[in-house]
């Protein structure tokens, strides 16, 4: 089992059918129905939400699919607003199913929105979120460039997991049109990609923060935890790695404070 994911109980059907599972993070203290299939919220969701600096007040959540990031970041940060925006409808649907079962308290802190991110912050798109009005603007997007994976036959999966390291360059202009000046970026994303990432930040972000994360001593980083800060010019910085997993295969002190506890890096 996961730290920070509890195993899956059945759920309600979708709206359109769809086996859902009900499944706790956060040690509970946060409940998300999912599919049982396809794309599911875990590690990195937590992981992004734990990494966002938490002064922040109007967040965004880019391609937020059925709200995990947003949501753990809106249980940690009692004042702040969250948006979510999801492309999907269907996934949509479950975010805004999964805010409106959280507390009131934290229910009415989160919206959702459908749409292209691509879209976002311009003239001829959604009037919410608006431009230059968010001061911070996460983001988990798809990890898989189909010229390094397969792509899955599974048209949710495959919308939420594949896109060129090119399609960076969308989700980073999205945020910095959503983001006001000084305004902070989070996501995470795997190492191959530093490269995208990085040209992508250039000219837009600066004071970039760079936290390797790893499953297990000794082995390979798995995700880069980014951190950016809009209009600045500062060079990037390598913070220490994160390491989720000891020798034993046991959850890290670390990662249980992060990932069940919901605590900020």
């Amino acid at each position: 089992m996961k730290t920070g994911e509890a195993a899956g109980t059945p759920a309600a059907e979708g709206a359109d059918g769809e086996a859902l599972t009900d499944d706790a993070f956060l040690g509970g203290r946060l409940n998300l129905l999912q599919p049982a299939r396809g794309h599911r919220a875990g590690h990195d969701a937590m992981l992004l939400a734990a990494s966002a600096p938490g002064e922040a007040r109007q967040a965004v959540d880019l391609g937020a699919g059925v709200g995990a990031a947003g949501l753990a970041f809106a249980a940690r940060v009692a004042a702040a607003m969250v948006t979510l925006v999801e492309i999907d409808p269907a996934t949509a649907a479950l975010a805004a199913r999964n805010a409106a079962r959280q507390t009131p308290g934290l229910a009415a802190r989160a919206r959702v929105v459908v749409a292209d991110i691509a879209t976002l912050g311009r003239p001829s798109g959604p009037p919410e979120p608006a431009a230059r009005t968010a001061d911070l603007v996460m983001m988990n997007p798809p990890f898989n460039d189909p010229a390094r994976h397969r792509v899955s036959p599974h048209a949710r999966r495959a919308l939420a997991h594949s896109v060129p390291d090119a399609g960076l360059e969308t989700w980073l202009r999205a945020a910095e049109r959503l983001l006001a000046p000084g305004g902070r970026l989070a996501l995470i994303h795997r190492p191959e990609a530093i490269e995208a990432i990085l040209a992508g930040l250039k000219g837009r972000f600066g004071a970039v923060t760079i936290r390797p994360v790893y499953p297990a001593p000794g082995a390979p980083a798995h995700r880069l935890l980014v951190g950016a800060v809009k209009g600045r010019r500062t060079a990037p910085v390598l913070l220490p790695g994160l390491v989720l997993a000891g020798q034993d295969g046991r959850p890290s002190a670390e990662a249980e404070r992060l990932l069940r506890d919901g605590e900020a890096i």
